[in-house]
């Protein structure tokens, strides 16, 4: 269990930080009621014109009504390319948090609701409470995966991810990666794992010999669960975090970078996890002027990547390629493509794409 501090404050790397939460609602603003027995269509309408509505009696009446919503959504919405996809799910975001449900001494307030022990962890200091839905639902469902733990091909320990923080949940770029280890004959001395996330990056280094693993990342969730996880883990000994935006200002040098970036370019301002999913036009122009600065003379560059964006029509152009092309700072070693397998066939969500999708594998030096 981790420790209960307000709002979990930690100091990493000198710098103080503090876990990102689903923002608490007071419970003194006006909501409308709901229970099964009134007619969704209406609720729904509420939620349109935008008024909060409030779940009283059991949680499963808010999933009733969530679906509803999407059904709704659907006929306004009823296109299967990516971008209308993605156009749907912004709206569904928008109504659907406006959906609430009440928290009491860390315990929802609705019949029959999980048990979800990050209300305890992440609002230790609020006695009572109303948080979105969905938001709910993503507690709900971090919280499995945090106790449970998640087995990665390769690795001998499960992941603990704490909430708020990306992990994977396809391996083939894993996979790829953990070959290329093997193979590798360079210097293992230092390594950095630029936007640690869940670890299984920094995780396969130890796996194959590194002796020092610096991870970097903007997301505090990712940092304090990590820093966590360590306390009782010996084998992370050789790993040191680092709080902050791409190489979080640390001095460090290594032998190989690292990075598995965001393989979507954002189409709006980001925060919170939207950040490991999706790149604003700045990243990569960023990572590849500060990588130069902590890459040993003879050191690698390694990215994991794929071909989503160029599939799916979200962009045209590639960004390592753009690089490689106009950069002058790198030069390609080593490129690799794998496929990706089907999606699962119990996945709603259109997916034909990914018969077309590649992961990518890219080893680059300096000129």
């Amino acid at each position: 269990m981790l420790k209960k501090e307000a709002e979990l404050e930690f100091t990493i790397s000198g710098k103080k930080i503090r876990a990102d939460r689903p923002e608490p609602i007071l419970p003194d603003i006006e909501v409308f009621p709901y229970k099964r027995r009134m007619d969704p269509k209406e609720a729904v309408d509420l939620l349109s014109d935008g008024h909060y509505v409030l779940i009283i009696d059991f949680y499963s009446s808010g999933l009733l009504l969530l679906n509803e919503l999407k059904n709704q959504l659907k006929s306004k919405y009823p296109g299967q390319s990516f971008q209308e996809q993605r156009n749907f799910r912004s709206a569904f975001r928008e109504l659907s948090h406006r959906l609430l449900l009440h928290v009491f001494d860390n315990k929802l307030k609705v019949r029959k609701a999980p048990q979800i022990g990050w209300l305890e962890n992440l609002y230790p200091e609020l006695k009572e409470f109303l948080l979105p839905f969905p938001q709910v639902q993503g507690l709900n469902s971090s919280w499995q995966w945090y106790e449970k733990g998640i087995s990665v091909p390769g690795l001998h320990k499960k992941i603990h991810p704490f909430f708020g923080t990306y992990f994977p949940t396809r391996f083939e770029h894993l996979k790829l990666f953990d070959q290329w280890l093997r193979k590798y004959r360079g210097e293992k001395k230092s390594a950095i794992d630029v936007g640690i996330g869940c670890g299984v990056l920094s995780f396969q280094l130890l796996k194959h010999g590194f002796e020092k693993v610096y991870g970097t990342d903007s997301n505090p969730n990712s940092i304090i669960g990590l820093s966590e996880q360590f306390k009782s883990d010996k084998s992370t000994s050789k790993i040191e975090l680092f709080y902050g935006d791409l190489f979080a200002g640390c001095s460090v040098s290594a032998e190989l970078i690292v990075f598995n970036p965001p393989w979507l370019p954002a189409s709006q301002d980001l925060e919170g996890l939207d950040k490991a999913i999706y790149y604003d036009d700045e990243l990569f122009p960023r990572f590849f002027t500060e990588a130069v600065k902590h890459l040993n003379p003879d050191g690698r560059v390694l990215l994991l990547f794929s071909n989503l964006a160029q599939i799916t029509g979200a962009s045209e152009g590639h960004p390592i390629d753009d690089e490689l092309a106009n950069g002058g700072r790198f030069e390609k070693e080593l490129f690799i493509q794998r496929k990706v397998n089907p999606a699962s066939k119990n996945t709603r969500r259109y997916q034909n794409w990914r018969d077309d999708e590649l992961v990518e594998l890219w080893v680059l030096k300096m000129r």
